[in-house]
């Protein structure tokens, strides 16, 4: 009967795209496969999902494109990170770029094309098809094949940038896209680090900024734009994570989304105002957004992005868990008109393609989240992908995976591809004529990427022969086809275009027309702006404020200085005014103080005072903070010091504690010394006495030890040594301090009779881990005077850290190693991350490395059933000391409240049995090598030119002056316990990840 079932749902799955089939009467192995691919999928009212090709058509996408001919070009992604997971198979002849093609329009693929086949291509990030070229993304690399016969095979192949980091990395280099102004955009995540010309040289942009993210002045990850031959490039937005793609609009607009760090609820959805900073690292410091700072964000979301700093552009969408993929905007209208121009974008942590509505929200934009399509059921359904037809139909591609990439692949033998469109609406491919006039104008109405480019490119080359049909199209119903025809307009006279665009009563158009007048009439670019001075649309200031941003003249202040006088509130608009002030501050303040006056500090006007970066409103925040009610505005005052880099900040500060009076003057001491510089403050006498006063305030705060550290402080060694004998939380980064102050108050305690100090001592030595600590340890655990359970603790304590670890073998294989210490010594060892240590410690302790059991596999695993609340249980007893859920444990792993909605049972177990195959972005661990010869190892949490700060193994920080630092080097392995699994029998384990697997998103 069982079977009869299973016969009947595939016929079902073959002749409707939305089988009513019910996947619990299915095996786990047929689940997966693509036959009932469908059965899970929920899609929006209107709609169908079609399997357009799969298995062992294509494997693993990772990105798509669709030519004019509708056929879908893949990248994919076989030979993903073999390195990282070496149980995998390799295709030594490297991965493909495949042509899928339709050619009875059944709507399946029917014929498959190697296009390209090598190494040099193994899991490209991005493609897009462009006439006779195709231009793939991968790191190091954004490579140009042509095919020059048309035989749909690469005859040549060229670099168009070189030199970038993120080989092999989800964080590389991502997609290019053919902008309506001819131009190419592209982006790259925070692994890239730099960008080189394909003779070698540094890619130096439009500003005179040499592209790489030492802070000088970009960080992380960045957005570009240049000409497709590399040249004129621009560096269009900075400080992002990982975001995927990019798309953008036919007014020339950008958007994209953003990843977060795992776990944090933080993903995002971006308009890029050109020029903005996105705030993932402080903007100043380049530190990490978990580095406390004042004012900073309660929620975790609005805290990862910097959002309350000056400076940092506003989030369109905050999309919180998830990993977003691919993006497109939609300008066709095939779909229901809930879909016209909105933003569709995948979603392939959430097993979701979405789309995003936007409306104008003040200068910016605002949006909500609507699903297009959901695997309800199937939690290996990974879109990585979706792209626009020539029809108007969606395709979207799915990796297929029980992970979502990040550095491990689950499954090397399956990847669909789907199509998306109104119920019963087939697939169909419009003949397009690029030949005539009247039919490269329908093709450049096209909602297909390479469709428009085709029209855009044999349009501009007929030159003034289009005219009279551009301006036809013009003066049009359709926005968008108004848009696109400008920009070709301007290709012929770029006056004339800004002049129709700017006097249209569509603020979109007038927005075109400013970026037409940036691009092509730059050097009478002021004139052109001034023309739209009045005009009322927020949208449209926006542009004006962006487009001064390199117009340096008394009438660019003026202008300037007129649109900050019009600011209402918008935050949107604030960064558009920063962004078109920061390189001319002073004059852009001398400009606008003249107009408002003594209103300086009225409403508003504050905002302003906050965002510009002249040293001019030094004073003027020191008269906003005495003059707030509101300890709220007072620490956001206090956080603009930091974008002020001179001693008339100091001095600003300084002039507060002068004025103050007694109601808020311990919280202004408080805030004063985490602002001011630290050898400002050691000239001052009066500062030092305050500074005593300050610190007295810092009680059973974050800023107590800091501040002790970062004024070296000698007369809180007393108070540092009872917090570390009471164990209280901070004792790692008191013991440090120590240290450094008085080393000889720690060997009082460890001499002295008092066991239970002694033993508190021991543990925070441990801890620490330096050469200094372990000199310590090593000298009372060798001493046979010492009673012989506390020297077997500090034998264990000895070897918890990487430097220790090192140091212990090194004493186990000495003949005179006391005898009583070998166990508790190897036994510690044995706990170690590093599979070497392992080895060694089990020869010590007369056993194997257990690294093997007799588990049954994955596939087997995953069709155990757990109990939720014993998997709790494990939780709390093996897990909580490295990872939080809903709050509560250490936060030292991913976050893992919602990994439910994103990892599968597959990949879940697969995390906790080979860690090292799947380390998180941002979860490496590192060694670092300081210059005593000590080593740490932990978690970057954040790195400044001064100072690196190490989350260690539990959770503590560590802060290392950089001049400390001999050397940083990352680790092959995971800082996760290894063999977990072994802790606990099958049934936990599988308890355990049914735990995890119940810990699903509220979105």
């Amino acid at each position: 009967m069982r079977n009869l079932i299973a016969f009947i749902l595939i016929l079902v799955v073959s002749g409707c795209s939305q089988p009513p089939a019910d996947r619990s009467l299915l095996s786990e192995e047929k689940r997966r496969m693509h036959e009932f691919s469908l059965s899970s999928m929920e899609v929006a009212e209107g709609l169908e999902a079609k399997l357009f090709a799969h298995e062992p058509m294509l494997v693993n996408p990772t990105n798509i494109d669709i030519d004019h001919r509708g056929r879908v070009w893949v990248c994919e992604g076989h030979n993903y990170r073999l390195s990282l997971n070496p149980d995998k198979k390799e295709k030594p002849e490297g991965d493909r770029i495949l042509i899928l093609e339709d050619t009875d329009l059944d709507g399946k693929a029917d014929k498959q094309t190697v296009f390209y086949q090598g190494n040099d291509v193994n899991s490209a990030l991005g493609i897009s098809v462009l006439g006779n070229k195709v231009i793939v993304s991968k790191s190091p690399n954004i490579l140009v094949f042509t095919d020059v016969d048309g035989d749909d095979k690469a005859d040549t192949k060229e670099l168009l940038f070189t030199g970038m980091d993120g080989i092999e990395h989800d964080h590389g280099i991502h997609a290019v896209i053919f902008g309506p102004d001819g131009k190419f955009y592209f982006n790259a995540g925070n692994d890239f680090h730099q960008m080189m010309n394909p003779d070698g040289t540094p890619v130096i942009d439009l500003a005179g900024n040499v592209i790489n993210d030492s802070g000088n002045p970009y960080r992380q990850g960045m957005a570009f734009r240049c000409d497709p031959d590399g040249s004129n490039l621009e560096t269009l937005g900075w400080n992002f994570r990982n975001p995927y793609e990019l798309t953008i609009d036919s007014y020339g607009n950008i958007w994209q989304s953003d990843n977060d760090d795992d776990g944090n609820r933080g993903t995002r959805l971006n308009f890029v105002m050109e020029f903005g900073n996105y705030g993932f690292t402080d903007e100043m410091t380049g530190a990490g957004w978990r580095t406390g700072r004042t004012g900073m964000a309660k929620e975790i979301p609005f805290k990862h992005w910097h959002l309350n700093d000056p400076g940092v552009v506003p989030n369109l969408l905050q999309l919180y868990a998830g990993s977003p993929t691919g993006i497109v905007i939609y300008e066709g209208d095939l779909l229901p008109a809930v879909f016209h121009q909105t933003l569709i974008h995948t979603e392939a942590g959430a097993n979701v393609v979405r789309s995003y509505p936007i409306e104008k929200h003040g200068a910016g934009y605002k949006s909500q989240i609507n699903q297009v399509m959901k695997a309800t059921e199937d939690p290996w359904f990974r879109p990585s992908d979706v792209c626009v037809a020539p029809d108007g139909s969606l395709f979207v591609s799915d990796w297929y995976d029980p992970g979502v990439g990040g550095h491990r692949v689950g499954d090397q033998e399956k990847g669909r591809i789907f199509r998306i469109a109104p119920t019963g609406k087939n697939y169909s491919i419009p003949a397009i004529d690029i030949v005539s006039i009247p039919g490269l104008i329908e093709s450049l109405k096209s909602p297909n990427q390479e469709v428009r480019y085709l029209a855009w490119t044999g349009l501009n080359k007929l030159g003034t022969e289009a005219q009279p049909a551009l301006l036809q199209l013009f003066n049009g119903d359709n926005p968008y086809f108004s848009a696109r025809a400008l920009w070709l307009l301007a290709e012929l006279d770029a006056e004339a275009a800004f002049a129709m665009g700017s006097k249209s009563d569509n603020p979109n158009l007038q927005i075109t027309a400013i970026k037409i007048a940036r691009q092509k009439l730059n050097d009478d670019l002021l004139n052109y702006l001034l023309e739209l001075g009045t005009t009322t649309s927020p949208q449209v200031k926006r542009e004006i404020a962006i487009a001064l941003r390199f117009q340096k003249s008394k009438r660019a202040s003026e202008l300037w200085a007129d649109l900050a006088t019009s600011y209402q509130g918008d935050r949107w608009f604030l960064e558009a005014l920063g962004i078109g002030s920061d390189l001319d501050a002073d004059a852009r303040f001398i400009a606008w103080q003249s107009k408002v006056g003594k209103a300086w500090n009225q409403g508003v006007n504050r905002d302003i005072v906050w965002r510009l970066r002249s040293p001019h409103t030094l004073p003027l925040l020191a008269s906003l903070i005495l003059e707030s009610d509101h300890m709220e505005a007072t620490y956001r005052y206090f956080r603009a010091f930091d974008f002020h880099q001179s001693n008339q900040k100091n001095q600003a500060i300084e002039s507060i504690l002068s004025k103050t009076g007694e109601n808020n003057r311990e919280e202004f001491l408080r805030l004063a010394f985490q602002h001011l510089d630290k050898d400002y403050v050691i000239k001052s006498s009066a500062l030092r006495k305050q500074l005593l006063a300050a610190v007295e305030s810092y009680r059973g705060t974050d800023n107590f030890l800091p501040t002790i550290q970062k004024y070296q402080l000698q007369q809180y060694n007393e108070e540092l040594l009872e917090m570390i004998l009471k164990a209280e939380q901070n004792r790692t980064t008191a013991t440090r301090i120590l240290l450094e102050n008085d080393p000889n108050l720690l060997s009082d305690v460890l001499n002295g009779s008092d066991q239970q100090q002694t033993s508190a001592l021991l543990v925070a030595l441990g801890e620490v881990g330096n050469n200094q600590s372990l000199d310590l340890l090593q000298g009372f655990m060798l001493n046979s005077n010492t009673p012989t359970p506390l020297r077997q603790q500090a034998a264990r304590r000895y070897a918890t850290s990487w430097q220790g670890q090192s140091r212990m073998l090194d004493l186990l294989e000495s003949e005179d190693f006391p005898e009583e210490l070998v166990q508790p010594a190897a036994g510690s060892l044995a706990a170690s991350w590093r599979p070497e240590v392992r080895k060694e410690a089990a020869i010590y302790l007369g056993t194997q490395d257990t690294a093997e059991n007799s588990l049954p596999g994955i596939n087997q695993l995953v069709t155990l059933e757990g109990n939720i609340d014993a998997g709790a249980v494990v939780f709390d007893e093996l897990c909580q000391s490295c990872h939080v859920i809903n709050g509560v444990g250490t936060d030292f792993g991913p976050g893992l409240s919602e990994i439910g909605s994103k990892l599968s049972k597959e990949a879940l177990y697969a995390s906790i049995l080979n860690p090292d195959a799947g380390i998180g972005f941002g979860y490496e661990g590192y060694l670092v090598t300081l210059s005593d010869g000590s080593k740490v190892t932990g978690l970057i949490q954040s790195r400044t030119p001064s100072q690196i700060t190490i989350k260690q193994i539990g959770g503590a920080n560590s802060v290392y002056q950089m001049e400390q630092v001999q050397s940083i080097e990352q680790l092959d392995t995971s800082l996760m316990t290894p063999n977990l699994h072994l802790l606990m029998d099958q049934q936990q384990l599988v308890d355990l990840v049914t735990f995890l697997d119940s810990l699903e998103s509220p979105v």
